[in-house]
């Protein structure tokens, strides 16, 4: 079994590049069955979750070929099949269910397992089956898994009763090929959702508003080859932002977007945490005095609450009470557990989570209980007392590249050992 063993107290120096968006690949990566022909994406993150959705499109007949070295994916769809892809594979990630609004839209027909996926609450496909279903699509359950059906696409009105990037991603995958025009109301706004757009209208798609609640799709006949490069992953970019701040270290961020970290430099700022835009990058100076803040995630432009964990590990070291609301999953606080190890004063109540900063941690042994849990550890680890080992670490590799290379370059004390 891998584990990862921090041991803290140095602090870190220098620049890190951030990898392109997990987030953000994922959806791409589904939507290139929508060309039936070849799609190439350029500095592609290498990431554990980017080869399970390769996989699950070569389940149904797709050719991929993966430049490791390189970073990059060249994607032929031509000779996709509408079978049902692999259920294992479907089940090991949520995003798996992302290929459905591409199939129903290329094919009329598709069968899928319910998906899997990280363990931090009820992620319900309600609202991409009530967008397939609003287009024209006949959707029924059977044993574990969904399928639908549809003779024709036709674009329609559909309002979000809760702004779901899945969901969001979905119904416009299905719409670009749909007769006439759908208006997503309610829609997501996230970068990512933004970037699948772009990546939709490369192909030929006509997708606009992306970014705002309101996204219209006119669909089109058909769709072309194309050559993208994701956006930069604004969650690796944070957690680094936040390792500067716990490690009262300076640090250079190539390749973070400024717009799509306001939330997060909004409160690391409130915090104390001093930044500078760069050409191309954030300059991070965490020696400062820090104060307690709280911190509630809400759909973006709101708090993330991909890095609501991250920025637990850097408050249970602010003197005074810090308070983080989850409004997002109801299961997102079991990192509060394993940073309790650590010696760390947090007590969960409902949805929220009451944290009394301490003096310091200790380092111990934890687990990652999911993907952002596993960073907020490293990152609890970089500043504590002695030693960490961080088991369960697959989960840390499905969104992090390379993520103890790049802090070793930032002088932590970081290895990854096999026991």
């Amino acid at each position: 079994m891998k584990k990862i063993i921090v041991k803290g107290g140095k602090k870190l120096s220098g620049e890190v590049s951030i990898s392109s968006a997990k987030n953000a690949v994922l959806p791409i990566i589904a939507a290139s069955i929508l060309n039936g022909e070849k799609t190439t994406i350029i500095d592609a993150p290498m990431l554990q979750d980017v080869f399970v959705i390769t996989d699950v499109l070569k389940s149904i007949n797709a050719d991929i070929n993966i430049d490791r070295i390189n970073k990059k994916i060249v994607i032929d769809t031509s000779k996709v099949i509408s079978g049902e892809p692999d259920s294992e594979l479907v089940r090991k990630m949520r995003a798996s269910f992302l290929i459905m609004g591409p199939m129903i839209a290329r094919f009329g027909r598709f069968k899928i397992s319910l998906p899997g996926g990280c363990n931090i609450g009820s992620r319900p496909i309600d609202l991409h089956l009530k967008g397939f279903t609003s287009l024209g699509a006949q959707v029924s359950f059977g044993y574990g898994h969904v399928e639908a059906y549809a003779s024709k696409l036709i674009g329609n009105k559909i309002y979000l009763d809760f702004p779901s990037v899945g969901a969001t991603e979905n119904i416009m995958m299905a719409a670009v090929l749909a007769e006439g025009e759908t208006v997503i109301e309610n829609a997501a706004g996230e970068p990512e959702v933004q970037d699948l757009a772009e990546f939709l209208n490369s192909m030929g798609a006509q997708v606009s508003g992306a970014g705002t609640d309101t996204i219209r799709i006119t669909g089109v006949k058909e769709l072309r080859s194309t050559s993208y490069k994701p956006i930069p992953d604004r969650i690796e970019a944070g957690t680094f932002m936040v390792a500067a701040a716990i490690t009262k270290s300076k640090l250079r961020i190539n390749g973070a977007r400024e717009e799509h970290l306001n939330p997060i430099i909004a409160k690391l700022r409130e915090i104390g945490v001093c930044m500078e835009k760069g050409e191309n990058s954030i300059i991070v100076d965490g020696d400062n005095e820090f104060k307690h803040v709280d911190i509630k995630t809400m759909p973006y432009p709101g708090f993330p609450t991909d890095m609501q964990a991250q920025m637990m590990s850097l408050l249970s070291i602010v003197e005074g009470t810090s308070i983080i609301t989850e409004t997002i999953f109801e299961n997102r606080f079991m990192h509060a557990g394993e940073l309790k190890r650590m010696g760390a004063n947090i007590k969960i109540d409902g949805r929220s989570a009451i944290i009394e900063g301490v003096e310091r941690l200790t380092g111990s042994e934890v687990k990652a209980t999911d993907l952002r849990a596993g960073a907020a550890l490293i990152l609890a680890g970089l500043a504590a007392d002695g030693y960490t080992k961080i088991g369960d670490i697959y989960h840390i590799d499905r969104g992090y590249v390379s993520i103890e290379e790049k802090f070793l370059s930032l002088g932590a004390d970081i290895t990854r050992i096999e026991e």
